[in-house]
């Protein structure tokens, strides 16, 4: 029966996690659950479809409802990389473990870094250098950004370097080559997770970011399902920010989107063309628009809105399809944090071809889901991961 699947249409909300891991206590998470307070917080979710799927049926999840014969295959899992970022949420779905942190910079960066990075782009100097919400600080320094040419270098809880411009001041292809520079110069042991460029327009008062996001990621290694399936000569279809996350290694086609209904339309619109191998798509509002935001309103409405089309996902799927739904990390915008939590996250299978009402139970690492892929398709096994494939066949 697997030789007859032909493709897997692997779908991550990004930060839809469901409660704490047993080691939240560690990453200052203790009370994290991103969908069980955002559902408490708004009176109940409406998701029938990911209801009808099987989320409510997993193991130990709050305030959703369950379902008597869920059509899905349902479970959680569990990170074992030292993280609770993007990166490494990622990564280890596709079979990277990641003993050790990447450096983060409560304090800023150092100047050896910011001097050699003014001096690489002959700058007039930068702006801030220090943790802060993206939307809170181009309201603070935008005019002094516009006025100055200095671009705002901002970090967070999280391993990023972060550098935000107006598009009028420093445009995106140029904000770009910044971002690139800076890549560039944090290697070894300042070699954070990402850099990312975060152009924003509009005037004083009223300044937001746009659509052109760039992440510049690590560099991963190639041993991972990505590069696995690739080499077996199928194809890696990365839609929204997949194609940063692995800076392009294992990616075989790409394209950028703008937000979660622009990456659905993408998504579909590649389920109906003629290809065999992975459609990998990451929908990153919950994260960036809701969770960072601690808007548990909008995050509950991205959820609706995304249960909305799944409909549209589904019938889209050829018979020899497998729809995989999963997160990489929480974001609980009802904690006073702003930042990533560290929670199990959702697992959820579908298929025409597959069991259904099967549990999955706990997973201990995201990268099962890449060890089930390189046993579908009878490739190397990935480095860490249990296959479920024998569950679901």
């Amino acid at each position: 029966m697997k030789k007859n699947i032909n493709r897997v249409i692997w779908i991550v909300l990004d930060s839809v996690g469901m409660g704490e891991l047993p080691d939240a206590e560690k990453f200052n998470d203790e009370g994290s659950d991103t969908i069980g307070n955002t559902s408490k917080a708004v009176g109940g979710l409406d998701i029938p479809n990911l209801v009808k799927l099987g989320l409510g049926n997993i193991d130990f999840i709050h305030n959703v409802d369950s379902c008597d014969t869920p059509v899905g295959c349902f479970g959680r899992m569990a990170e074992i990389s030292n993280g609770k970022d993007t990166t490494i949420g990622h990564w280890e779905m596709a079979g990277i473990y990641s003993p050790e942190p990447f450096p983060v910079y409560p304090d800023g960066f150092p100047d050896y870094i910011i001097n050699e990075f003014i001096k690489e782009n002959n700058l007039p100097g930068i702006l801030f250098n220090r943790p802060a919400s993206g939307t809170e600080i181009i309201n603070k320094l935008g005019n002094m950004h516009v006025k100055s040419g200095k671009p705002i270098i901002y970090t967070s809880a999280d391993s990023v370097f972060q550098i935000a411009a107006h598009e009028s001041i420093i445009p995106p292809d140029k904000l770009y080559v910044l971002c690139q520079s800076a890549r560039d110069i944090l290697k070894g042991k300042d070699a954070v997770a990402r850099v990312i460029a975060r152009p924003f327009i509009g005037e004083k008062g009223k300044y937001t970011r746009t659509a052109n996001r760039r992440d510049f990621s690590l560099k991963p290694t190639t041993d991972n399902i990505l590069c696995r399936v690739a080499d077996s000569g199928r194809e890696v279809i990365g839609v929204g920010k997949i194609e940063d996350i692995f800076a392009g290694v294992g990616i075989t086609k790409a394209a950028h989107t703008k937000d979660n209904q622009n990456g659905i339309d993408v998504t579909i619109d590649y389920m109906k063309q003629s290809n065999k191998g992975i459609i990998y798509t990451n929908l990153v509002e919950f994260d960036s628009v809701w969770g960072h935001r601690n808007d548990y309103e909008g995050y509950a409405r991205g959820l609706h809105e995304f249960d909305m089309r799944l409909p549209q996902i589904i019938s889209a799927m050829n018979e020899d399809d497998i729809l995989v739904i999963t997160a990489d990390h929480g974001c609980d915008p009802t904690t006073p944090s702003t930042d990533h939590s560290r929670e199990y996250v959702p697992l959820l299978v579908y298929g025409k071809c597959i069991r259904s009402n099967v549990n999955l139970s706990t997973r201990k690492t995201y990268a099962d889901i890449a060890q089930t892929i390189a046993d579908l398709w009878d490739l190397k096994p990935t480095s860490c991961g249990t296959s479920f494939l024998n569950q679901i066949i």
